[in-house]
């Protein structure tokens, strides 16, 4: 047999196949100590903390002392800078830029107001803001609404119990609902561990058979965020108790079966008196139905990438749409150019948008002609199966519409909700005009001018001015007072003010 200093002699090309082997060997193996020593410092990381925090510590900068990193991060959820074609941080006033959403929403808080939201660090600021939560003339909210937006609300839950939290009004609690979205939402203060603090999405999971605690560590990714980011609704009319409607699954027609078979409705359409359905934000039943969901990836892989600082290895918190960090973003999987990879996007919501309008414009007419049909003598009967159309045209376009990202989370899906909720508007409308032929009355009808916000919510009978007044006010006088006795109850208040 021959040695293999003989086999190389005569093989030379062998000595470089062994040399390149032996190098690729050595570099796995440093690799693979690498990411040993990189696992065992971000544990030592993890649980060298500078000081304990209590269980249902609500101020993020407490938890900020222990995890600088994260908490730097966070804080860049105060940047209103970035705008993409679509979205991004920087303020858009929809109803502005949409008017048809006032004659949409006609009887319901939205039609006051509606904006792109903001950075998690503004959830106090902004639903203080909001004239859907009124002033201190009319303040017509229950307490639930404060549930998605302070890491006070766990510490609340806690302590008087989850259904006396429903039950309050929401002015009521607003001296201890103050500080904003954050680090205890999703994290165990000893462990650091992901848990769920909302018992909406729980119970949920329950009804389905499932528990939470059995979930692996990269769905409870999307599952802490699922906490918030999903369709919900206000069961009983005492009771206020916050709950997710997926008996029947996530899908807009599965919830609007479940909608169905409980008789539900949010309000009743002040022009078309329809019994109406708001979608508030299904970004997880949406994403659900998409082909990142399907492979595996999470929420937080696209809005909370991993990065490295210092030779730590730890979770992003600036919160913010993944094309304002493509690197760290899509282009962990995506080979792409920057520029092409924005431009995949933009194609896809610039075709769900187009749909997304003509959806919202037909939606508005039919409201309006429903109205003129009432007014001139039509039946109840002769209303119902109108009413039903308007109803699930409108649910099916707000799933959509009301989600982040403009469709982009499934965008076949998306297009396919636009697509039943336009057929089902237009049947709605088919239906008026042989109304209005039975009854004698001229088809087409005038329709109003509602080309802008202003002109759209005189239409519907908003006094404006009392309710810009009336919020006005209580920002002067109740918010005011509300921090003063949230810092004087807990030592400390933060504010929470976009850097210079």
């Amino acid at each position: 047999m021959k040695s293999i200093n003989e086999t190389i002699k005569n093989k030379a090309w062998l000595a470089w196949v062994l040399f390149f082997a032996t190098v690729v060997v050595v570099f796995l193996i440093g690799l693979l100590a690498s990411s040993i020593l990189e696992r065992k410092s971000e544990a030592v990381y993890t649980l060298q903390m500078v000081k304990p925090i209590n269980d249902w510590e609500p101020r993020n900068e407490v938890w900020g002392e222990n995890f600088p990193r994260e908490y730097e991060s966070y804080l860049k959820t105060l940047e209103t800078d970035y705008a993409s074609k679509h979205g991004g941080s920087k303020m858009i006033d929809y109803l502005e830029k949409y008017p048809e959403l006032v004659v949409l929403w006609a009887g319901y808080g939205f039609s006051k107001d509606y904006n792109q939201g903001r950075g998690h660090a503004y959830a106090i600021e902004d639903i203080r803001n909001s004239l859907r939560t009124g002033g201190n003339q009319i303040s017509p909210m229950p307490a639930t609404c404060w549930s998605c937006k302070s890491t006070d609300v766990p510490r609340l839950m806690n302590e008087i119990g989850i259904e006396n939290f429903y039950k309050g009004k929401w002015i009521d609690l607003g001296d201890q609902v103050i500080n904003p979205i954050g680090c205890q939402d999703c994290h165990d203060p000893k462990t650091m561990n992901l848990r769920i603090t909302r018992p909406a999405l729980v119970e949920a999971f329950e009804r389905q058979g499932k528990d939470v605690s059995q979930f692996s560590r990269q769905e409870m990714r999307s599952l802490v965020c699922a906490q918030c980011h999903v369709e919900y609704y206000f069961k009983g009319k005492k009771e206020k108790y916050l709950t997710f409607p997926w008996d029947n699954g996530f899908s807009a027609d599965a919830m609007e079966e479940y909608f169905d078979n409980i008789e539900f409705a949010d309000w009743t359409h002040k022009l078309s008196r329809a019994p109406m359905l708001k979608a508030q934000h299904p970004d997880y039943e949406l994403f659900k139905t998409g082909i990142h969901a399907i492979r595996g990836v999470s929420c937080s892989d696209c809005h909370m990438p991993y990065k490295s600082e210092g030779g730590v290895k730890f979770t992003d918190h600036h919160i913010q749409s993944p094309l304002n960090n493509v690197a760290n973003t899509c282009q962990v999987c995506h080979r792409e150019e920057t520029g092409r990879l924005m431009q995949d996007v933009y194609d896809r919501q610039d075709r769900i948008e187009e749909l997304r309008r003509i959806t919202e414009k037909t939606i508005a007419a039919a409201h309006i002609e429903a109205k003129v049909a009432w007014d001139n003598g039509a039946t109840e009967e002769q209303m119902k199966n109108i009413l039903t159309l308007i109803r699930h045209a409108q649910w099916r376009w707000d799933w959509v519409a009301a989600a982040n990202g403009l469709g982009f989370h499934s965008p076949v899906e998306a297009l396919r909700v636009l697509g039943t909720s336009i057929q089902k508007g237009e049947q709605a409308r088919r239906e008026l005009a042989a109304l209005f032929v039975k009854m004698g009355l001229n088809y087409p009808v005038q329709l109003p001018d509602i080309s802008t916000k202003e002109k759209a919510q005189k239409f519907i009978g908003f006094d404006m001015k009392m309710l810009n007044d009336d919020k006005q006010d209580f920002l002067k006088t109740t918010a005011v007072q509300w921090d003063e006795d949230a810092k004087e109850r807990q030592g400390t208040l933060k504010e929470y003010k976009k850097p210079e």
